[in-house]
């Protein structure tokens, strides 16, 4: 381990074993067992939704990390790339977070437990009783095959590009130059293009469309929003667990001040985009738009529903609003639980009122279910972690990184 002079050790090794390892092992049993309550005790909506929930909260993150990646690429930042291994590890992750919920969206399909506002017999047949004829106007659109394949290819996409930024970074590491930042540079820009294009959609999909009779544009950027910060605070959060544990010396309040800066500018983002959401569907007062808003105002979500808006807006912007804070490890650290816990709120608020019709609540699926995957994604990360030395070595903006300052 580095000492805290200017000598740094840049063979660091992050060493995955003992307490840790068993506490995320522990953590996907307990999940496992949640799974298994739900599904037993009849509650299979209920099951599925959380399911839906972490799986898509899951991927979220790991493809924040990618876009993270991507974006110090192509803004040729250097301030992140003593960190870079982080957000490295956890878009090698994406293709697994994919592959989750490729397979919970699929079978919450087949076993009608998600998405049955369109998928359900009848809907797009003008003789049935079931007859829809808003749905029937989206069938082109929303309707099972074509679902599942927009699903598979832009998760797909998304995983072949992790998988070729991690090689990329292994030659790099290997043979130093130029060649492969070029590389990394040119490839970067065409995948934010994808990306900024197809995650709005990607959100409609999997998350809009469980309410199928509603719709809103904004919907897909403030999924984003709450993507991105999700993802920069499980970075944060990882990075100062790290300092914590010794690792990371090259790391200093300068890079966390960047990233709290993050955290804060795009905190202050989601709620823009959440108010817009919400007021313009408040005052336009349409019935097809307020539904929405309806479904989450009752007793039961209500006070969710304004504890979802504390949590996410009030606490970065009292916490971090100062430049101190944004610079102090343990204060910095509470932030990013309070917004996983957060946005966890947020989709939880986005996916159940739409999607669970009886066995509502919150308890042992809820909390089992949330336990599991963060011990799945800790697990697969950290296991990535370990297999690299923690610092990029023959980066080109490695030296303008180590001495940061701002």
């Amino acid at each position: 381990m580095g000492n805290h002079n200017h000598t740094h050790n840049f063979t660091e090794q992050f060493e995955f074993s003992g307490k840790l390892k068993t506490w995320t092992l522990i953590a996907m049993v307990v999940g496992i067992l949640a799974i298994a309550f739900g599904l037993l005790t009849g509650q299979q909506e209920r099951t599925y939704a959380n399911l839906l929930l972490m799986a898509y909260y899951f991927t979220c993150v790991c493809a924040a990390a990618l876009f993270f990646i991507a974006l110090q690429y192509v803004a040729q930042a250097g301030w992140a790339i003593g960190l870079i291994r982080i957000p490295q590890a956890m878009s090698r992750v994406l293709p697994i977070a994919a592959l989750v919920l490729v397979i919970v969206s699929a079978s919450g399909l087949l076993t009608h437990n998600l998405y049955h506002h369109w998928n359900a017999e009848g809907l797009s047949d003008p003789a049935s009783p079931h007859y829809d004829k808003i749905i029937a106007g989206k069938s082109g659109f929303l309707n099972v095959p074509f679902f599942l394949a927009r699903l598979v290819i832009f998760l797909g996409v998304y995983s072949y590009f992790a998988s070729l930024f991690a090689k990329y970074a292994e030659r790099e590491e290997m043979e130093g130059g130029l060649v492969f930042y070029d590389k990394s540079f040119k490839w970067s820009s065409l995948f934010l293009v994808i990306f900024g294009f197809t995650t709005p959609i990607w959100a409609f999909d999997t998350i809009m469309s469980l309410e199928a009779h509603w719709f809103s544009t904004m919907f897909g950027w403030y999924n984003f929003a709450a993507m991105w910060v999700s993802g920069i605070c499980t970075i944060t959060l990882i990075v100062i667990l790290m300092k914590k544990a010794g690792y990371l010396s090259w790391v200093n309040e300068n890079h966390l001040h960047d990233l709290g800066k993050f955290i804060f500018a795009f905190s202050i983002f989601w709620t823009y985009v959440w108010f817009s959401q919400f007021l313009l569907i408040y005052y336009a007062n349409m019935p097809e738009e307020t539904v929405y808003f309806y479904k989450r105002w009752e007793p039961e979500y209500l006070p969710w529903f304004w504890l979802n808006i504390i949590i996410n807006f009030v606490a970065p912007l009292l916490i971090l609003m100062a430049r101190d804070s944004k610079r102090q490890m343990n204060r910095l650290m509470v932030v990013c639980i309070i917004l996983l816990c957060g946005h966890w709120l947020d989709y939880y608020m986005m996916i159940m009122p739409g999607t669970v019709e009886s066995h509502r609540g919150f308890g042992i699926i809820e909390i089992g279910v949330a336990v599991g995957f963060v011990g799945l994604f800790t697990y697969l990360t950290l296991n990535q972690l370990s297999k690299r030395s923690l610092v990029s070595k023959n980066h080109p903006f490695l030296e303008e990184s180590i001495n940061h300052q701002i």
